[in-house]
């Protein structure tokens, strides 16, 4: 998608090589609270960002504020029944990305000049990789920019982690979080590969719309990382929705449908049927994926039992996983083969950081292994002079992280007595914005009791909260987790309305050590949902 500001490359064709004080690659939060910081500090600064479409970063592009804009108009949506016919979940959903596409692009532009028109900062546009240690090629359409830099910063997020499936790059209609939030028409059915927070937060917006959703999840347990009682409160709400999940499946092939659509060849575990011929020569669209799957021999939960499937993937065979001497076999693990088909296919298995192409081994910066940019507790690389920022050097994936990246970095370059670490860092925040937000911060139980600590447990069903009933929103739970002894604030976990700005009270008070009766205590304005800390530290 184009914006309206001229072509990012201020560098003149007559003068292919820069020397600059600092170059950032990478034009996300992190880097270009930096840039600026820097010019103010009077320093020449190169900004290199491979596209266009990119300025200001992943969270307003193409991650957090484009996701937000298009939630808010999915519940928008189903508060005023807009996703109850076809008309109108069109209607509702072309207005969605069209506003959608307003923001980013306003953002954008925003975030271009925002940099740009500063006299020490130059922005190009094009592929950065480095050629020694402080030297970068910039590859732009006007031909290779070289830049060298006393100091250089590596900013450039991360990208989405497709798994090793056939088809998957081939096949029109799936789609990366990037692709499905630019669509033009609203799916009908989606399957989303993957049940992690990015893939709820797709189904719940997706859900409100209109569209039929099925999750897919690789393995037995929803959101294995969450108390029991948190997941199972989550789940329920989605189901509430009309999300339907299938565990323990593995997604074996895709490939185009005969309707047009995308069929997939999933592999669930713990269930057995009877065997049939293979996916792909079996007609696409036949029979009801739900349906069938819930009439199977089923040794773990896949779907709603009350749940209505029509609409959804439909299925068009099943296949046991044979013995050795080709007889159907249900010793474990019984293994049951669907084909599946719907409209568009969500991938949400993940974000990888961004370091393809970057030649990073020329400037000596390594990898951790899970191919993060490796870095000390200062950010710094294995490189003198070169830090990274942001999601690229493996830290939480928080837009929120990569500004505080920046304060790490910054108070080296200040002067500071004692810099600012990623050690000093206290309590990183999440909030998930599903239909009912989930937001956490510290420990939760599991860990708690993992960490062999003596604590209490503080609950408070949301229905319980005057606000919430006055905003006919009292859907959830409140949990907290506190240190018997010491009335230490360990943890929070809100699934309530406005959990996301609630969080921040509890955050902000673990920060200042205080304890869980300060809350408890705490004079809030009336009705609101913060003052719900009050019952719930009680």
């Amino acid at each position: 998608m184009s914006i309206s500001t001229p072509n990012a490359i201020s560098t003149p064709s007559a003068s292919p090589t820069i020397t600059t004080d600092a170059l950032i690659i990478g034009f996300g939060k992190g880097g270009k609270t930096l840039a600026a910081k820097l010019s103010a500090a009077g320093r020449k600064v190169v900004v290199a960002e491979a596209s266009a479409d990119m300025y200001g970063g992943t969270c307003i592009n193409i991650g957090c504020l484009p996701s937000k804009s298009l939630i808010l108009s999915a519940e928008q949506a189903r508060r005023d029944g807009a996703n109850s016919t076809p008309e109108t979940r069109e209607a509702a959903f072309e207005a969605a990305i069209k506003e959608k596409r307003r923001v980013t692009s306003m953002l954008r532009d925003k975030n271009y000049h925002k940099l740009a028109d500063q006299d020490n900062i130059t922005v190009i546009t094009g592929r950065a990789h480095f050629t020694g240690p402080h030297s970068v090629e910039i590859a732009t359409a006007e031909g290779p920019v070289a830049v060298t830099a006393s100091k250089i910063f590596i900013n450039t997020g991360a990208t989405p982690r497709i798994p090793d499936i056939p088809g998957i790059h081939t096949t029109p209609g799936v789609y990366t979080s990037t692709g499905l939030m630019d669509l033009d028409d609203m799916p009908q059915r989606l399957v989303i590969i993957g049940s992690g927070f990015i893939g709820l937060e797709f189904a719940s917006m997706f859900a409100d719309f209109g569209t039929a959703v099925t999750v897919l999840q690789h393995n037995a347990e929803f959101l294995p990382r969450e108390d029991a009682d948190v997941a199972a409160a989550i789940r329920a709400q989605l189901e509430a929705q009309g999300v339907k999940f299938l565990f323990n499946a593995d997604t074996k092939a895709i490939a185009p449908a005969a309707d047009g659509g995308v069929r997939l060849s999933v592999a669930v575990k713990g269930m057995t049927r009877g065997a049939s011929q293979a996916c792909d020569s079996t007609p696409a669209g036949t029979g009801n994926a739900h349906t069938d799957i819930t009439g199977a021999t089923d040794t773990t939960t896949t779907t709603s039992p009350t749940s209505n499937p029509t609409d959804h993937a439909t299925m068009s065979h099943v296949q046991t996983k044979p013995s050795d001497d080709g007889e159907p076999r249900f010793a474990e693990p019984a293994e049951a083969r669907f084909c599946l088909t719907t409209d568009a296919v969500l991938v949400a298995t993940g974000r990888t950081p961004n370091v393809e192409g970057l030649h990073l081994e020329a400037a000596g910066v390594e990898l951790t292994e899970r191919g993060a940019v490796k870095v000390d507790e200062l950010l710094r690389t294995t490189a003198a002079d070169i830090w990274a920022l942001g999601d690229v050097n493996g830290g939480p994936q928080h837009t929120y992280i990569s500004l505080d990246d920046y304060r790490v970095v910054w108070s080296q370059l200040n002067g500071s007595d004692r810099p600012y670490t990623v050690k000093d860092r206290k309590h990183v925040p999440s909030s998930t914005f599903l239909a009912t937000p989930y937001s956490r911060v510290g420990l939760n139980e599991r860990e708690a009791k993992a960490a062999g600590l003596d604590y209490v447990v503080k609950r408070l069903p949301v229905a319980a909260v005057p606000k919430a009933q006055v905003m006919r929103r009292p859907d959830g739970l409140m949990k907290a987790i506190v240190e018997r002894n010491t009335g230490r604030i360990l943890g929070a976990m809100l699934l309530s309305v406005e959990s996301h700005e609630v969080i921040n009270i509890v955050k902000l008070a673990m920060d200042l050590d205080a304890p869980a009766s300060t809350l408890r205590d705490m004079v809030f304005t009336h009705p609101t949902i913060a003052e719900a800390l009050n019952d719930l530290f009680a």
